[in-house]
């Protein structure tokens, strides 16, 4: 393919790329697809031959799109937002025309310079402390990474190297196996498996700690443990605080956790708010980082509700030569005179080495739609998931067993657990639309997430409407089974 072929495939991959959005309400928001479906579709090897790209085009909606769950479907319910916008998109297009990997500043030296900025952009946008963003003339700054999980991931590895090396520099002979056998971490009993995951990854332990009544984990509990576990002779050295959890959108009690870890002395405070974090751009919701002037680092997912295509994970660290001492290896095929000290080497500041221009995203939406076109986004899908809310609390067969937060709505039939089961997988083995369920204190709840920027108000109708077809259906299932039991 030549560059004027490209441009011809390229207009015609635009134009497919747009019907597929502005018709997404059309498609099945589910596939019905089975595992391995391809390989009976495709070749078993690569041709030998190059074929036209009409053929390549043509195979798109026969052999991909069957398979696709489309996430960007206002009837799309599961999990959370997957971020999405036309200039999301074009800056990914951007990156790949460029095509360079910014592991150093002189690899390219707009990729670092563009993601500093950016990131002191969006830091300012949520009101962070001063003491997190680069143009304060600190040690703090801000970092792309792919996911939340690798921001966890780069946390807890940085804290561990720097517990160790504390451990080192009081004495040099210490065996560093018995230190890291020492070490705990914690973390709530409802933030995500990423947390336990990077704990299995670095090769520590963590503790998952009660949460109260409103799915929170509070200063009280964090102490209490801590202070156990000192007494066994472990190491604290770590904490995750969760700022809008995966099953409920909860929110960890920052205000107390910060104090606690302060009170320990050398204790990493960790802040994930991958989710609801989008929505601190917001003044009503800012009240949550109470106490983030005491954590050590703070991640989001501009990825999931800012309108920024996957992958976009905002990570700021107060002290950026943790990371850094933690994960820096210099060969001289990478030293640069150029550079001085004065940008960031972001290799030091991730698992991968290669990166991608990340920040043109960032760039793109924060300029495209402004500050308060993205509060806008934030506040309508609040609104909706408020909307669904009260569609649901009319309906006396429904329970809600915690409050509506953010774009999420926990709900339930009243009844087993079996009920409620038996109904999430009827609704989503009709396909129309699509939801996951959570776990809270042994109920099995259904969860409904505000996720794509296309749902409107007559998506959140539709939505119930379905759900009522087939609680109506399961209802009538038991009346007949009383009937006949009675009867009998």
């Amino acid at each position: 393919m030549d560059g004027q072929q490209f441009r011809s495939a390229a207009h015609e991959m635009i134009d497919f790329i747009i019907d597929y959005q502005e018709n997404i309400r059309n498609r099945r928001v589910l596939p019905t697809v089975q595992p391995s479906y391809i390989r009976e579709m495709i070749p078993a090897a690569a041709p030998e031959l190059g074929e036209p790209w009409q053929v390549i085009f043509q195979d798109i909606e026969r052999v991909i799109m069957p398979g696709v769950t489309h996430w960007q479907s206002p009837h799309f319910h599961a999990y959370c937002p997957s971020g999405h916008s036309w200039p999301s998109i074009l800056a990914d297009i951007l990156s790949d025309g460029i095509g360079c990997l910014g592991f150093s500043w002189i690899a390219s030296p707009a990729c670092t310079d563009l993601e500093v900025v950016m990131m002191d952009w969006l830091g300012q946008l949520l009101g962070l402390p001063s003491q997190f963003l680069a143009c304060s003339g600190g040690t703090g700054g801000g970092v792309i990474q792919g996911t939340a999980s690798e921001a966890t991931l780069v946390a807890l590895l940085a804290a561990k190297a720097k517990t160790i090396n504390r451990f080192k520099s009081i004495d040099s002979d210490v065996d560093e196996s018995q230190i890291v056998g020492r070490l705990i971490a914690y973390s709530s009993d409802q933030s995500h498996s990423s947390v336990e995951r990077a704990g299995i990854l670095a090769g520590v332990r963590v503790r998952l700690l009660p949460s109260d009544e409103l799915f929170s984990l509070r200063g009280e509990t964090l102490k209490l443990a801590m202070e156990e576990d000192k007494a066994k002779g472990f190491i604290p050295f770590f904490v995750t605080a969760t700022l809008g959890t995966t099953q409920s959108c909860a929110f960890d009690d920052l205000s107390e956790i910060g104090p606690v870890c302060h009170q320990f002395e050398n204790i990493w405070l960790h802040v994930d708010a991958a989710y609801a974090g989008s929505a601190f751009i917001c003044d009503e919701y800012r009240h949550y980082l109470n106490g983030l002037e005491l954590a050590d680092s703070f991640n989001f997912n501009p990825h999931k509700w800012l309108l920024v295509n996957f992958d976009c994970s905002a990570m700021w660290l107060k002290n950026a030569n943790d990371v850094v001492d933690s994960f820096k290896l210099d060969p001289v095929y990478l030293k640069s005179d150029r550079q001085q000290g004065q940008s960031p080497d972001y290799r030091h500041w991730q698992i991968p080495f290669g990166r991608r221009f990340r920040s043109l995203k960032l760039w793109f939406v924060m300029r495209s739609y402004g500050a308060e076109g993205l509060r806008a986004h934030i506040r309508q899908q609040i609104k909706l998931a408020c909307e669904f809310h009260q569609l649901v609390a009319k309906d006396d067969r429904f329970e809600i067993p915690v409050p509506p937060a953010m774009g999420l709505v926990c709900f339930r039939m009243k009844g087993e657990n079996s009920l409620n089961t038996t109904l999430l997988k009827r609704i989503n083995d009709a396909g129309r639309i699509h939801m996951v369920p959570a776990k809270l204190r042994g109920q099995f709840t259904l969860r409904l997430a505000v996720c794509s920027r296309y749902t409107e108000s007559r998506d959140i109708v539709l939505t119930w409407q379905e759900i009522e077809r087939h609680a109506d259906f399961l209802m009538g299932q038991q009346l007949k089974k009383f009937f006949s039991t009675a009867v009998a």
